[in-house]
Parts: C-alpha cells; structure tokens; sequence
C-alpha cells in the first residue's frame, strides 16, 4: 500500500525523481484546459450526430476532474479532444495553453483507456518502457523512471512478469505507471476501472486518490459510477446527451483527505443527490 498523505498535506513525486522529492501542489492557480463553445458533429450515412454541443468548461492545475453521464454523452469524445484522437468542428480547446496537436507533440499528458493494453509479450517493465523507448529516453533513465514508477503504483517485484501473470487490476495499475513514465502534467483516464469488480475498484479508487495527491497531476476522468466520480472529485462535470452538452459542474465540498468511509456521510450523499438528479433531468430513456 502507497502511504496516506497526511490532511491539508500533498506529497508529490516525478517518476525522474526518487521517491519522496517534492515537486509542490498549485491547486486552482493555473487553468491548463479550456474549451470555449467546443463542438463536434459527425458526419454519418444516417445524418450529422452533434457529438459535443456548445461546451465551456475550464479545469485548472492540480485538480481531479470527473465526467459522467449516460452512454453517448460525448464523455470520451471530449477526452479524445483533448488528445487530439478527434479534430473539433467549432469552437476552441486548448491544453496548457497550446492547440491538442502542440500538446500532444510537447508530451503534455499521458492517456489510460478502458482496457490496458498491455502487450503480451512484453513484461511489465517492457510496457512500460515503451513510450520512454520512442521518446528517445537513454537506458539508464528508463530503467530510473520504471523503477519510480513501479513504486508509485504499487507493483515492485512485478517487473519481470508478463501481463497474464496479473489480475485486472494490477495490469491497469501496469497502465497507469505506464502514462506516468514520461511525468506528463495531464492524466486522461477513460474509465479505467469500469470492468473491475467493485472491491478492487474501491482499492484502486484509494490509490489513485493517494497517486494524485503524491504527483501533482491533473486528471480528467470518465466513468458511469456517481460514488466513483463524487469520492475522487474536486469537481464533476454532468454531461447530458444527444447532443453531447454539460448539463452541470459541481465543486466538491468533501475535504482532501477521503477515507472510504466518507461515502456514508451526509456530505458525500449530498452531492451524489445533486449529481443523480442532473442524470435523471438530462437522460434518454430508451422506450
């Protein structure tokens, strides 16, 4: 287990530095995405489909960001956008203050899907080193930052095993460490944990949160699970389909420091409420 970072506390570490060295924690004081009256409609035999309609939102450094809403809601097209994987048809994005192609070709975040995609024949190690490998990283700086990696996540004494030697959940902590190697500041995480069954989700849920707090990152979310987004939020966005639009934002009351536990007070049930009822005000209900 990852130490539990102490409240109104943030450690922080670089997978270029050894354990334990600060990098500093500026939450709020630095927006790295905006999007202004973002769109995208796409072209199809059946007709134009308005994937993401009028969308602003601006998310600042340091902060966890979590989407969510029903299937179609333009959830990972906004995160695709972001990665330059979807070209805009309106409207304006950008990231640390460049368009996504510049940031994608600055190394300006790191993206975990849904499923890991590992490659089999690699080891753990393998994968991971893999960006680093193209990104012209010396062996001696791959072998640091793997090692910085491994320990962040959890998974020393796992570097030599290949990926059908590790559960679910160890192969998308494999793929998480994976987009920290080359200490990207923006995380896109697209449902990460979504085929895990919920134990394992709510362990990886607590590491994450412990992950963030350690790294500095910002992360942008996705999932279809209200305890998931509200318990590792520092805000939701609530997205509402057809077309892809935010419905709401809300800013988590709930303190830094969140122990499982903190799903069953009032606080915690508040903002599930406020997020389930833009859900329900926005959903498609199939007839």
């Amino acid at each position: 287990m990852l130490p539990r970072p102490c409240a109104g506390v943030a450690h922080s570490e670089d997978p270029g530095l050894e354990p334990g060295q600060p990098k500093g924690k500026n939450l709020g004081q630095e927006t790295v995405i905006k999007a202004d009256l973002l769109n995208l409609v796409f072209q199809t035999n059946d007709g134009p489909i308005h994937a993401l309609k009028d969308v602003d939102l601006e998310i600042d450094k340091g902060e966890f960001v979590s989407f969510i809403g029903p299937s179609g809601c333009g959830k990972t097209t906004f995160l695709r956008c972001i990665a330059a994987l979807e070209q805009p048809t309106g409207g304006s994005l950008t990231v640390n203050g460049m368009s996504p192609d510049e940031a994608r070709r600055n190394r300006a975040y790191g993206y975990v899907f849904q499923a890991a995609g590992l490659y089999p024949w690699r080891t753990i190690a393998g994968n991971i080193k893999l960006p680093l490998e193209i990104m012209g990283f010396d062996r001696h700086e791959q072998e640091k930052r793997v090692k910085n990696v491994l320990h962040m996540v959890d998974l020393e004494g796992f570097g030599n095993q290949h990926p059908w030697q590790l559960s679910g959940g160890m192969q998308q902590r494999a793929s998480i460490a994976r987009a920290l190697a080359f200490d990207a500041d923006i995380l896109l995480m697209d449902e990460p944990f979504g085929a895990l069954d919920e134990i394992v989700r709510d362990h990886l849920n607590e590491q994450l949160l412990k992950l963030w707090a350690r790294t500095n990152k910002t992360i942008a979310f996705v999932t279809h699970s209200i305890p998931e987004a509200v318990y590792l939020s520092t805000k939701i966005v609530v997205m509402s389909p057809r077309p892809g639009r935010i419905a709401d934002v809300i800013d988590s009351p709930l303190p830094v420091e969140r122990p499982l536990d903190i799903r069953d007070t009032s606080a915690f049930l508040e903002v599930a409420h406020r997020v389930r009822e833009g859900l329900r005000a926005g959903h498609a209900y199939d007839e």
